[in-house]
């Protein structure tokens, strides 16, 4: 029986999927939005919003904590500089996420991971028009 077995295991290992996650947050860090599969968005969140609450304290020990969980420097110090402090007044729910089509290749329901505080359009509408190329408009001849 599978009862209260929380973890999605996304048919990866264990040392597969920590990896994987550490890298994703690493990405989201980085660059406040990544896109990705609904299912590793879903993965993926506690361990981003678990990251901002330690950088939350700033404290050594959890700074430590972060860097040996994300595995990457420059991540924890943009982490702990900038994202941590711009969540400070919040208890919680530090990301989003944005369902979008699905994938051409084999129909998997694709979402954006991002940061609550990004100030740009977030709306899928809004991501796809800003993704596909501006029409010229053709020139109107007069008589």
């Amino acid at each position: 029986m599978r009862h209260l077995k929380r973890t999605a295991k996304l048919g990866r290992t264990s040392s597969h999927r920590k990896a994987m996650f550490a890298n994703m947050v690493c990405s989201l860090i980085m660059h406040k939005r990544i896109t990705t599969t609904l299912a590793k968005a879903k993965a993926v969140r506690p361990v981003a919003e678990k990251m901002v609450t330690l950088g939350k304290s700033g404290t050594l020990h959890d700074r430590r904590l972060a860097a040996a969980r994300l595995r990457q420097e420059d991540a924890v110090k943009v982490l702990f500089a900038e994202i941590a402090p711009a969540h400070k007044n919040r208890l919680g729910g530090y990301t989003r996420i944005i369902r979008l089509h699905d994938r051409q290749g084999d129909a998997a329901q694709l979402a954006i991971l991002e940061w609550v505080d990004v100030t740009s359009d977030t709306t899928p509408a809004a991501i796809e028009t800003a993704a596909a190329p501006v029409p010229t408009p053709a020139p109107v001849e007069s008589k």
